[in-house]
């Protein structure tokens, strides 16, 4: 499972590479959805659920933002480079803080209660396929108008 989350996790990161700054933050949809916003986007998730959902530790202690809406929100001092950084961090993060639990062991931080381990890599697993699908049609849509 670790194998296909990171898979996972690297494709969504190259889906910023060989862009511009501006196609990175291309908006292409009604939504806060950009390149940039998705990736900014998935270190929130990893924050949630390696780190909330683990560590029983809230949003604002972990320095998050508290809505999904607001983890796609880009300011002007993200870049593909501190976004991409960003990420790799919260990944690696993930990895440790999961390190030392079994697929079945019960993690108690999620509003939810109690998930075991498995639940919350198949969450995240289904969760960054998704936004892999987004990230694919927007950067086939950035690439077509250069």
């Amino acid at each position: 499972m670790e194998a296909l989350l990171d898979q996972h996790r690297a494709m969504l990161t190259a889906s910023l590479a060989g862009l511009t700054e501006e196609e990175a933050r291309r908006s292409l949809v009604p939504s806060l959805t950009t390149l940039l916003g998705l990736v900014k986007h998935a270190t929130f998730v990893e924050r949630v659920w390696f780190d909330e959902a683990v560590t029983g530790h809230s949003r604002v202690e972990i320095g998050i933002p508290t809505t999904v809406d607001e983890s796609f929100t880009l300011t002007p001092d993200d870049t593909i480079a501190s976004i991409t950084a960003a990420h790799l961090d919260a990944c690696a993060a993930s990895r440790a803080a999961v390190a030392h639990l079994g697929l079945d062991d019960k993690v108690s931080g999620n509003r939810r209660g109690p998930l075991p381990l498995s639940w919350i890599y198949l969450h995240v697993l289904r969760e960054l396929a998704q936004h892999c699908g987004h990230a694919d049609i927007l950067r086939e849509q950035v690439l077509a108008s250069r």
